[in-house]
């Protein structure tokens, strides 16, 4: 039998990986983090610090590009002032050289600089990537039940996705235009200081507008990515729900619903592509206007000889530098500041500690493991529910080799000792003790390597039935994945399979029935061949007939060895050496299934009688028959 009231709250996958509608916004905010603080930026160098060599050609090529850029100016001056202007042919030719070596090296560097940069970025990203899901996956279920699914998902993906785009590029055309503005100014300044003080002036009144129509059209960008993704999002959760959408007959206000979104992305596109024209007009009239007020001053200065042509060719060249540089660093600026934002997140993600500690020299299990489990006192709440509690003074031994079976309403706490068992939480008072040693002392790893788990809804993995089977034992052979296949009676239905056990599963199983499924995690189970089994209503999706058949595979399973099992179909309570009663987190009951039958006011008594009810329509044995006996 389930036990939903003692899940905990938000933990379920499918409600955290898909949130509602209504957070969908909220979800989206997050994604785009945004932070003044730039220093933070500064904690990625522990990253890209291993890549010390590629950070060091990276730079070399980074100032070798600038400092190539800046000299085309020079040659440009060499061409117009030696080449042009004196009418030799032979330096018109070396001119035109230098310059053609100049773009050469420039394009050589040009190359290496971003080949270098982008693979830095990638391969940073990809360790952050990685050092962030080590971190989340070994957090504790708790961790899971006050933070959504999906903003992990977001930070794993959106969050590093930006920091890849300012390690890979950002980072590198910020430096790459600080050089090339502070070149380009001095270089104006030795060109002609006149006319520098001109673009001084000028260039403020050419990027006021600018920047004005830019954050308009970033604004309005990431607008339309945010109503791109509400179609997503719709589209994602209508076909994830495409039976129940058709079941109820939905398809034709869902179409209604999907052509808003689409309407409302396109005409938020629109305003973008209205904003993005203007600043493309704007930027057009102001850059061309400004060049063509600087030319008619250095024109008049080249009449009267105060500078020579080239030098007010390459004056100009400086001046376009210049104002591009500007312009690029007041855009990479924006993309620092999520980058910033964003390195916040992860980090807040890398400096979470689970609240399940591994002890630094954490004791053994002795070998063989036997499975004796001592409940001593134990309580416990949830942490999102902090004022209820799961269990209160709750005590129980199971001897090795032992079958108990859980009973009980909803809520009563059947599962949250399968959770405490596995250690997926600490309880907040008293002690649990498997062999004898108190399971704070023990690895984590090494606890859960000794217990093998089959629950009510079985995970199945978009893979193989090899690789899903395989997933309780991965070093196990091909043989004993068949073998556990068979003892858990998979091989009837995985053979007729297209593809037999190479047949991909489909996500979540999809492929599968309710009882395949179930039998599929039962074979699980057998391979990882545990010293305790917990069977959380192992039965309950299959029909009788597959019911009989895994009942006789758990049978041979749990010879041997300690099993606790959520019960509450008859055949489960039956089988069990001794059952135990719980009501809101107490044992209230507890002994053999005839002998709880005989308290007719009991709790056992009551739950037994409603399944024998229902047993007696379908032609069974009644409450009374079995109670005689």
């Amino acid at each position: 039998m389930s036990d939903p009231a003692t899940a905990p709250s938000g933990a379920s996958p499918s409600s955290a990986s898909a949130p509602a509608p209504a957070t969908t916004a909220a979800l989206r905010q997050s994604d785009r983090p945004k932070s003044r603080d730039l220093r933070v930026l500064v904690t990625l160098w522990s990253f890209v610090k291993p890549y010390g060599w590629q950070v060091a050609l990276a730079a070399l090529a980074l100032i070798v590009a600038a400092g190539t850029v800046l000299a085309l100016g020079k040659g440009l001056r060499m061409l117009v002032d030696e080449g042009f202007a004196s009418g030799n042919s032979a330096l018109l030719d070396k001119a035109v050289l230098v310059l053609l070596g100049v773009v050469v090296l420039l394009a050589g560097a040009t190359y290496a600089r971003f080949y270098l940069v982008s693979w830095i970025g990638e391969r940073v990203v990809a360790d952050v990537r990685r050092a962030v899901f080590d971190r989340v996956i070994a957090l504790s279920p708790a961790y899971f039940e006050i933070n959504r699914t999906g903003e992990i998902l977001s930070r794993l993906t959106t969050d590093t996705t930006i920091l890849q785009v300012v390690v890979g590029s950002s980072v590198s055309v910020a430096l790459r235009n600080v050089l090339l503005f502070v070149g380009g100014l001095v270089l104006l300044m030795i060109t002609s200081p006149k006319l520098t003080g001109l673009v001084l002036l000028v260039v403020p009144l050419v990027l006021l507008p600018i920047i004005f129509f830019g954050r308009r059209v970033r604004r309005l960008s990431r607008e339309s990515q945010d109503r791109i993704a509400d179609v997503g999002a719709y589209v994602d959760e209508s076909l994830n729900a495409i039976r129940t959408v058709q079941a109820f007959t939905h398809e034709s206000l869902d179409s209604q619903r999907f052509g808003q979104r689409v309407e409302g992305a396109f005409a938020t596109a629109v305003r973008r592509i209205s904003a993005r024209s203007a600043l493309t007009g704007t930027v057009i009239v102001l850059v061309f206007g400004s060049i063509s007020a600087i030319l008619w001053v250095g024109g008049h200065d080249v009449l009267s000889g105060r500078i020579s042509a080239g030098e007010l060719s390459a004056f100009v060249f400086y001046a376009v530098v210049v104002a591009g540089a500007v312009g690029s660093i007041s855009e990479v600026i924006g993309d620092l500041q999520r980058a910033a934002g964003a390195t916040e997140r992860l980090l807040d993600l890398l400096a979470t500690d689970s609240e399940i500690e591994v002890p630094d020299n954490p004791a053994p299990l002795a070998q063989p493991v036997k499975g004796a489990i001592v409940f001593d006192r134990v309580n416990f709440h949830y942490p999102a529910r902090p004022e209820w509690a799961a269990l209160e003074d709750f005590s129980l031994e199971v001897a090795p080799g032992e079958k108990v079976a859980l009973v009980g309403p909803s809520g009563a706490g059947k599962t949250t000792v399968m959770q405490l068992l596995l250690r997926f939480y600490d309880p907040a008072g008293g002690s649990l003790r498997f062999d004898g040693v108190d399971l704070r002392a023990l690895d984590p790893q090494q606890l859960r390597g000794a217990i093998g788990l089959v629950p009510q809804e079985p995970v199945i993995f978009a893979a193989d039935a090899w690789e899903n089977i395989r997933y309780g034992r991965p070093e196990a052979s091909d043989a004993e994945v068949l073998e556990a296949a068979r003892a858990a009676h998979c091989l009837e239905f995985l053979e007729n399979l297209p593809s037999g056990l190479d047949s991909f599963m489909g996500e979540k199983g999809v492929r599968l029935s309710g009882g395949q499924r179930q039998r599929l995690a039962i074979a699980r189970a057998i391979l990882r061949d545990p010293a305790l089994l917990l069977l959380d209503e192992a039965t309950s999706s299959l029909d009788a007939e597959s019911e009989k058949a895994v009942q006789d595979a758990l049978d041979r399973l749990m010879v041997g060895r300690t099993s606790i099992v959520i019960a509450h179909r008859l055949a489960t309570v039956l089988m069990a050496d001794r059952i135990i009663v719980l009501d809101r987190g107490r044992i209230v009951q507890a002994g053999s299934h005839a002998e709880l039958l005989r308290d007719r006011d009991g709790l056992y008594a009551r739950l037994a009688a409603l399944q024998f009810d229902q047993a007696e329509a379908l032609g069974r044995p009644s409450y009374d028959e079995v109670a005689a006996k």
